[in-house]
């Protein structure tokens, strides 16, 4: 036997005194370096390779057990002397060292530095050239262990690896006779693929290898020479390595055939192994409207799979269905116990489909049912719907397994590939636009059957057949993301008439899909018992919720999800809890308001809240308990109007217990009147959802909440004065929408009849109560800056009437916050305030107060020259709104105002706003408003003051600049509008300065050519303003105004989008009442030009006018509403002015407009009469 030297028993005693947990590694690195090769030595001895033989075997066992805590250079050190130690002739040194590669690196989660990277890469590459194929497996797991998240740093060994001839390009080869050698290598490829954030990914041709390889993995089939467990693993790692390159961020699927190809193998995946399924899928999906490919062949039972699929009319399976009957698994023994029933599967079913949810109260989730699935009892036909995962065995690695051994493991490997495909579809949907994935609807997602057709296969096959809760959760996650952002797509489904047609169209294909979504969520939804999986399907239920036409479609599916999760709200699970409230959100909000909605909510309150085995037990029912955790209100004299004050509606009812009643437990009869020691309320994320679910309520269906207005005031403030920021926050929204509704009834365009609003009354009794609560305080002194901004929205939603009902104090406070939170240095609270005083600055109350005008308008100025782009945006609306507010006041106090108001500060508006009128669009739209209203509030002796004149005339260009500009629709809108402001403005030259010329020419280019009809709507709008015909300058100018609007009314209907299409109407309406005014100012040396362009285009002119007349009573687009007799009126006053013209022109050949215009309201009298005979 061989004596250890001197010098190695040196070393690892010195070795052996370190105490740390790394020590061990230590020793091993001295005993290595002891065995480093005497110079002159080619290859080590015998005894220095048995040596090596056993040094690694002990730091391959030591990795498996409890984890040292060694040092990743320690690490990095013993790995890089171990491939120094062992040439690449001893292959089972190098079959063994590699081992340690991989044992250490992924035992202690190692990352590998660059230098020793290097190092260990190329001797892996140099093993995988020299080394015989018996080596190589092992070589791939270390290579697969070094690259792991070190992607960036292995680019010069991407061509020896992934080149035209690179090693893993051919180990991974489908033509690799070896099944672990081939999944050694595309694992090793997908671990390369991993993306490390702020590193450079792969080049696009290593990119376009890697994802045709995985490809070429995933299309394969199983041969007879592999066995399942290795091409489960194949499987999965070609999977993540395709997740990996999407997740990449630069792996877009634009070409049609990729993504088709890659869906194909996804969808061939994600059934994998599934009991009792097996579809065929073809090499590529294409975009079809309706289901494609799913040619399912029946499978044979395996008798290892008590969960095979049962085929109906079998009596042979449906015996041994029979003798099954008590092996559920952990999940169905925990559900049928939760229920407190002992009732079989058949039986059950039958409840499912047969049960009323209308009739009775339903104690149970799983036991509600008849809106789930309309279909005709029967045994066969519900053992057919009922999920398979509910009548089989489970043998998946998270249940236990009584039957153990390799056909539990082989189950557990193809769950793993079917929830690795669903991860892979996941990254997918994000890598792939929308219009492109919603071609392949119909390959997802179930469509109803059709008469003697097989229901197709799709995600929700896995959710309701998969007996892995992990599975299900990953398909229904897979749906959601489908699901989300869909509404565009999913708008065109209607069924709301029956349709009696030939063919199907595709309209209703996709309201049968809605329909069937829903059917078989809720299917899942009764038969799941896993929560996280429940959480999951509620999730996915609220996304299509989200995003369906329920006004398009008949009425009923809301009603069905609204009773189904009722029971749900009462949850043991939290999560649970949360995602029944998160839906019950959602269908409140979905285009509300909805009738079918509206009944729901007058539901009375005991429907479907009974408690079950299922539900928390410590929540308490009583309808009036929520009223009395309230301070008490006083004697309102005025309570508010709503429907059915005696039944309060049931889901406010639950919303406000559960944020403000605190849990209570079952006391005895003996303990009944102790006092509790700490007041315990329910989970933060519960109240949380139940306040969201609160201000969606209120903000969708107002009329159901304003009967408790003066309730949830009070809830919303006791929210504020809690101690945490989120529960303040959603108190302050929830008030905010409590006032937001109140304005919208006071609106002048709402429906609400006067008698149904909310008395005046009762707001100023409302705010009174707020300003005296933690409002005020809030906005002083919070330290949450997004708790303030809520604060000061909210604050902004306070009704007019109201506030000028509140004592002065309270008005003198509210004003006061806003002006000093507008020196905020937040620029979130900054714009909130801002915008707060662009909506006072409208207030009938203090409008008139010039000081408050002041202020404000100093305040505004101050935040137009932020830094912040949001605050200029918010605070060029609020100077838009003080600038309308002038001239309000200048039509109603006259003189008096006009005098009171400060020439230096209208000057510095008037410069602000030109200097706004520069900045990004969402600043310039309100800026060109400002500008327009500030150059019509002139008055004679500031057009003469040599300070504005300037000013004036840089206002006046950047109008006109921006009404050619390339600027957003909107901008050049208002800039239309803010033109129209000033040609109102008698102080001004128009007609004879420069400027008025640039201004004509601008709006009639526009009226002509502008793709967005509402500009040119506006430009004709201002061209009608000027009442006098002085103000259009010379004849030339005067004609040229003419031509443009006749040129505009023959191009009314040209346009190459066609959402413009239904502003033409009112463009028409709004170029004959500008060409109208014209007549009507018309001079004698006009004619000329006008008669010239009636002779060319007399009788499309005549058509339009006609057409214009004969619609009298619609209301144009600029919001101005013109009856027949004030048309007709028009055109007569038109005709008598010209008349009078035209008598002095002693029957010249232009004298004849009147003529022509007679003739067309001769026409307008026939055609009138002949309509109403």
């Amino acid at each position: 036997m061989a004596t250890v030297p001197p010098e190695r028993q040196k070393m690892a005693a010195v070795a052996a005194e370190e105490p740390d947990p790394g020590g061990s590694f230590r020793r091993c690195l001295a005993r290595l370096g002891a065995l480093r090769p005497q110079l002159g030595a080619e290859r080590p001895d015998d005894a220095r390779r048995t040596e090596l033989h056993l040094l690694f075997d002990q730091l391959i066992s030591e990795s498996c057990g409890p984890a040292a805590g060694p040092s990743p250079q320690d690490v990095c050190a013993l790995l890089v002397q171990a491939c120094q130690l062992v040439h690449l002739e001893q292959e089972h040194l190098v079959s063994k060292v590699c081992q340690l590669i991989h044992h250490l690196l992924n035992r202690f989660q190692v990352m590998v530095d660059e230098q020793n990277l290097n190092f260990l890469l190329s001797y892996c590459i140099s093993a995988l050239k020299e080394c015989s194929s018996w080596t190589h497996v092992e070589i791939l797991q270390a290579l697969a262990a070094l690259v792991y998240n070190n992607g960036p740093k292995c680019q010069q060994y991407l061509p020896d690896l992934l080149g035209q001839t690179g090693l893993l390009v051919q180990l991974s080869d489908s033509a690799q006779p070896d099944a672990e050698l081939r999944r050694a290598a595309v694992r090793s490829m997908a671990n390369l693929c991993l993306s490390v954030p702020g590193q450079p990914y792969l080049d696009e041709p290593y990119r376009s290898v890697c994802f045709q390889t995985f490809l070429s993995v995933l299309q394969s089939s199983k041969t007879s020479d592999i066995d399942d467990i290795t091409f489960c693993l194949l499987l999965q790692s070609a999977l993540k390595g395709i997740q990996s390159l999407l997740n990449g961020g630069k792996m877009k699927l634009m070409q049609g055939d990729q993504t088709g190809a890659l869906l194909a193998v996804l969808k061939k995946c994600m059934f994998h192994g599934l009991p009792g399924l097996s579809i065929e899928v073809p090499p590529a999906l294409y975009p079809a409207p309706l289901p494609q490919y799913d040619r399912s062949s029946p499978v044979k039972p395996d008798p290892s799979e008590p969960g095979a699929l049962k085929q109906p009319g079998n009596r042979r399976k449906k015996s041994k269905g029979k003798q099954k009957k008590g092996e559920f698994g952990a999940e169905e023994r925990e559900d049928l116990g939760n229920a407190g029933k002992e009732s079989v599967v058949g039986a059950e079913m039958q409840k499912l489909h047969l049960r009323d949810v209308q009739k009775s109260p339903c104690s149970d989730p799983r036991s509600r049912a008849s809106d789930v699935a309309r279909v005709p009892a029967g045994k066969d036909h519900l053992s057919s719907h009922y999920p398979s995962w509910k009548r089989i065995s489970s043998s998946e690695s998270e249940y236990s397994d009584a039957e153990g051994g390799i056909q539990s493991k082989m189950r557990s490997y193809q769950a793993s590939v079917r929830q690795g495909a669903l991860a892979c579809f996941l990254s997918a949907i994000k890598s792939i636009e929308k219009r492109v994935l919603y071609g392949y609807w119909s390959a997802f997602v179930p469509d109803a059957p059709g008469i003697g057709s097989p229901q197709s296969v799709s995600l929700m096959t896995i959710a309701l057949k998969d007996p892995s809760p992990k599975t299900r959760a990953c398909a229904l996650q897979v749906l959601s993301a489908i699901l989300e952002g869909s509404k565009q797509f999913l708008s065109v489904a209607e069924d709301a008439t029956d349709h009696k047609r030939a063919f199907t169209p595709f309209s209703v294909t996709m309201a049968s899909s809605i329909r069937e979504l829903h059917r078989c969520l809720l299917l899942a939804l009764v038969a799941e018992s896993s929560s996280q999986t429940l959480t999951q399907i509620i999730k996915c239920l609220a996304n299509l919720v989200s995003n369906a036409p329920y006004s398009r479609l008949k009425p009923g599916l809301l009603t069905r999800v609204w009773n189904q999760i009722k029971p749900y709200i009462c949850h043991k699970d939290v999560n649970v809890r949360v995602s029944s409230l998160t839906l019950l959100g959602a269908i409140i909000s979905t285009q509300a308001p909805l009738p079918e909605v509206q009944l729901l909510l007058q539901q009375p309150s005991s429907s479907g809240m009974s408690n079950s085995g299922s539900t928390t037990p410590h929540r308490s029912a009583a309808p009036e308990q929520w009223r009395k955790a309230l301070p008490p209100e006083g004697d309102p004299a005025d309570p508010p109007p709503g429907p059915a004050a005696s039944e309060p509606c049931w889901l406010l009812q639950l919303c406000v217990s559960i944020v403000v009643l605190p849990l209570m437990d079952s006391y005895s009869d003996t303990d009944a009147n102790l006092p509790s020691v700490s007041v315990v309320y329910e989970p933060c994320p519960l109240r949380l959802e139940s306040l969201q679910v609160l201000a969606l309520l209120v903000k969708g269906y107002f009329s159901v909440a304003q009967s408790y207005f003066l309730e949830l005031g009070e809830v919303a403030c006791i929210c504020m004065e809690e101690m945490d920021p989120s529960i303040q926050l959603h108190g302050a929204k929830l008030l905010e929408e409590l006032g937001t509704g109140v304005l919208q009834q006071y609106r002048p365009d709402s429906g609400t009849a006067p008698a149904q609003r909310v008395p005046v009354s009762v707001v100023v009794t409302f705010w009174t109560k707020v300003l005296a609560g933690p409002l005020p305080g809030t906005l002083q002194s919070s330290p949450h800056a997004t708790l303030q901004t809520s604060a000061c929205d909210a604050l902004s939603s306070i009704l007019p009437e109201a506030f000028s009902c509140l004592q002065n104090d309270q008005q003198i406070l509210c004003v006061t916050l806003l002006l000093g939170l507008n020196h905020s240095e937040n620029p979130l609270v900054k714009a909130a305030a801002a915008r707060a005083l662009g909506v006072y600055i409208l207030f009938s109350c203090l409008r008139q107060d010039v000081m408050f005008v002041a202020d404000t308008a100093n305040a505004i100025l101050t935040s137009l020259q932020d830094k912040s782009p949001n605050v200029r945006a918010k605070a060029a609306w609020a100077l838009g709104n003080l600038t309308d507010t002038l001239i309000i006041n200048m039509e109603t106090m006259g003189q008096s105002f006009q005098e009171e108001f400060s020439d230096v500060l209208l000057l510095k508006m008037l410069r602000s706003a030109t200097e706004a009128s520069k900045d990004r669009d969402k600043v310039k739209s309100n800026a060109v408003r400002a500008l327009g209203n500030v150059l019509h509030f002139l008055q004679p002796h500031h057009v003469g003051d040599p300070r504005f004149r300037e000013a004036m005339e840089e206002a006046l260009q950047a109008l006109i600049s921006t009404v050619g500009s390339e600027a957003t629709m909107k901008v050049r809108w208002n800039a239309c509008y803010a033109l129209g402001n000033v040609f109102k403005n008698p102080a001004l030259p128009l007609g004879e300065a420069p400027w008025s010329t640039e201004a004509y020419s601008a709006l009639s280019s526009v009226v002509k050519s502008c793709k967005n009809f509402k500009v040119r709507i506006k430009s004709a709008m201002a061209l009608s303003i000027p009442r006098d015909r002085e103000c259009y300058g010379s004849t030339e100018q005067f004609c040229h105004i003419w031509s443009a609007l006749v040129e505009a009314l023959q191009k009314s209907e040209d346009t190459e989008d066609f959402l413009e299409f239904k502003y033409s109407a009112s463009l028409r309406t709004q170029i004959c009442q500008a060409l109208l005014h014209l007549l009507s100012l018309a001079q004698s040396t006009d004619l000329p030009g006008i008669w010239e362009t009636l002779t060319e285009n007399g009788d499309a002119i005549k058509s339009y006018i006609l057409q214009y007349l004969k619609s009298g009573g619609e209301e144009s687009e600029g919001g101005t509403h013109t009856d027949l007799d004030e048309r007709e009126r028009a055109l007569k006053g038109a005709i008598q002015h010209l008349g009078g013209l035209e008598e002095q022109l002693e029957g010249k050949a232009w004298a004849r407009v009147s003529g022509y215009l007679e003739e067309v309201l001769a026409n307008h009298a026939n055609a009138a009469e002949l309509t109403e005979a």
